[in-house]
């Protein structure tokens, strides 16, 4: 099995930007924790992160072309505003699994809103950097992290 792993803007910056929603974990800590686990599970990842939303549509284009399993995506900010990462994953019917590390039910009014939610399989929400791993073993259909 292999899972592409995407993240939207700003998260390059973990450790860095709002510890207090994001926490102190770098994003190298983050994908070094990804890869640890999806070895355990013998899942084979591809991790990637772009401040731009074309890229994050091409990825999931290439994720069906090149025959991934799943997606797990952090959208970012692109949760609230981006209608096309909706029509990608909706378009190539590839299970996906939305993630949060903040818990964005208790955040601003604008974060309540998801368009890319309609188009998972699941939405892991104020996990922390755990919520990646939840999001991998759900893809697997295994236990939760």
């Amino acid at each position: 099995m292999k899972l592409m792993i995407l993240n939207g803007p700003n998260l390059n910056l973990l450790g860095i930007r709002e510890p207090a929603h994001y926490g102190k974990e770098t994003y190298e800590q983050l994908l070094e924790k990804i890869e640890a686990h999806a070895s355990l599970r013998g899942v084979a990842v591809t991790c990637r992160q772009s401040n731009h939303e074309g890229d994050l549509v091409d990825w999931i284009q290439e994720a069906y072309f090149e025959g991934y399993d799943g997606v797990v995506i952090n959208p970012g900010a692109y949760t609230h505003t981006s209608i096309a990462l909706l029509d990608a994953v909706k378009s190539v019917s590839i299970p996906t699994v939305e993630v949060h590390i903040s818990n964005v039910k208790e955040r601003e009014d604008f974060r309540q809103i998801s368009y890319i939610r309609a188009a998972c399989v699941d939405s892991i929400i104020g996990h922390g950097t755990a919520g990646y791993l939840e999001a991998i073993d759900r893809l697997i259909g295994g236990e939760e992290a």
